[in-house]
């Protein structure tokens, strides 16, 4: 158990320096936007065209990983849908953001900070392989379903066109993008270029969970049990469930891909979770909803990697 804590403890420490350093007014709000910009838009990028040109891309894109973790995605974000808008009649925008919180993953910001410490190298791929399905899938379902709530007057081609321009400018698809063309085309990236990309990426995880730190700072809420509990529940509980349900349906998949998944589908929901809430009315309940999910996580996780640990899956 001490050395699960090794492995957790230092990844929640960051998350608590971030929240120190706003509580003590050292950095202010506008100063950590910064620092997450340039994690979103310079070292996650570099992170993931890292990731794609370090090996041959033939084994880099697992068809059936993505078919696992999508399908275990899938169903839990269609269960909290059916949940919200079938069983407790809440809005389709609302019910939209609760299922968006089930089932999309903050992959970038705590997923691979904590599955570069367990599982290493393959942590990288596994980023890109999950991008992949949140940012294509995940996302945009939840995003063209709120729009239709939001706008009932408005066409499904018109939310879907302006929900795929959207994503279009996601820099870290365009990083997806590069990545894979590099990797098609057999380029050679020059060294000084090379040794930026790879500054870059190890900049990711330590940058980005002091963002995930700063930004819990000051998120408050109350009368909010019920949403925000099967919320975090669906996230932090369902999701790697049914994930792991979904790949022991893929035959022969390496155990390692299968922990990395796990720990992925623990991690809290995506950072920008409380941005779309505040836009589609359920500002308050996403962002308590990622506060408490980020600080349960701690146990989750420590928890998760103890089970995986016993199966044999992971070598501590």
């Amino acid at each position: 158990m001490l050395a699960i804590l090794g492995i957790t403890t230092p990844i929640f420490l960051l998350i608590g320096v971030g929240y120190a350093a706003r509580w003590s007014g050292i950095i202010q709000r506008e100063q950590l936007q910064g620092v997450g910009v340039f994690v979103l838009y310079c070292a996650l990028p570099a992170l993931v065209i890292r990731a794609l040109t370090q090996q041959p891309l033939e084994e880099i894109l697992r068809l059936d990983y993505l078919i696992a973790y999508g399908l275990g995605s899938i169903v839990v974000f269609s269960a909290g849908l059916w949940l919200c808008y079938r069983l407790q009649r809440q809005p389709l925008n609302v019910s939209a953001m609760q299922a968006l919180g089930m089932a999309a993953a903050n992959s970038g910001f705590v997923g691979y900070p904590v599955a570069a410490m367990v599982i290493g190298s393959p942590a990288a791929v596994l980023l890109a392989l999950n991008m992949l399905i949140e940012n294509l899938l995940i996302i945009p379902a939840a995003l063209i379903l709120a729009e239709m709530g939001n706008q009932q007057g408005a066409s499904l081609w018109q939310t879907v066109r302006q929900t795929a321009q959207n994503l279009a400018r996601n820099p870290v698809l365009i990083g997806l993008s590069v990545g894979i063309l590099i990797a098609l085309t057999g380029l050679v990236i020059p060294g000084p270029v090379d040794k930026a990309i790879h500054m870059l990426a190890d900049a990711a995880g330590p940058a980005a969970l002091f963002v995930i730190g700063g930004s819990l700072f000051g998120l408050r809420g109350k009368g909010m049990a019920r949403d925000v509990g099967q919320i975090v529940i669906g996230k932090l509980i369902l999701h790697p469930l049914a994930v792991l349900v979904a790949f022991l349906l893929i035959p022969d998949i390496e155990p390692v891909y299968v922990a990395g998944a796990l720990l992925f589908a623990a991690a809290p929901m995506i950072s920008i979770y409380p941005l779309f809430g505040q836009r589609y009315g359920l500002a308050g309940v996403s962002a308590t909803a990622m506060l408490v999910a980020t600080v349960a996580s701690f146990f989750t996780l420590s928890l998760m990697i103890a089970g995986m640990t016993l199966k044999g899956w992971l070598i501590m």
